[in-house]
Order: structure tokens, then sequence, then C-alpha cells
């Protein structure tokens, strides 16, 4: 059966469904896109991970550079 055809009797079956499954479906569907959104985090190397955190953290304390001021600094190397 290809995806299509699934997807396709997926739909009917919870067109069809009581409140019970469907509750079910959506229980299941939720915790997948969670696992997926866990998973991009994961995938990434520690380091990248570390500089993440370390980035927000200091956007929480307030430390940061402005657009306009990066742009300023780094332009010879960015537009050609």
């Amino acid at each position: 059966m290809s995806t299509a055809e699934m997807r396709k009797k997926i739909k009917k079956y919870i067109d069809e469904a009581d409140d019970r499954v469907v509750n079910m479906i959506f229980s299941m569907l939720e915790a997948d896109k969670e696992k997926d959104d866990d998973d991009e985090w994961n995938n990434l190397p520690e380091k990248v991970q570390q500089g993440i955190l370390r980035a927000e953290k200091q956007l929480k304390e307030g430390i940061k550079i402005p657009h306009e001021e990066v742009m300023k600094k780094y332009k010879k190397w960015l537009i050609k």
C-alpha cells in the first residue's frame, strides 16, 4: 500500500472514530512531533549545543551586539 493510500485510509478511520480513538491518535502524533524536535537538537554536535546555550544565556543577561554593529564589522567578508 502506498503512503498516499495509507493517508487516505487513516483520514477515513479518524473521521469515523470516537473521541477516545481521536485523542489517542492525536497524543501519538504530538509525541512523535516532540521526539523529532528533540532529535534535531540531539543531532547537533556538542560544541554547537554549548554555543547555542551560551548565546541564549548571554542574551538573557543583556549581553548582545546590535545587528548594525555586526554588519559594519564583518561587511568586508559578507558582501562582495
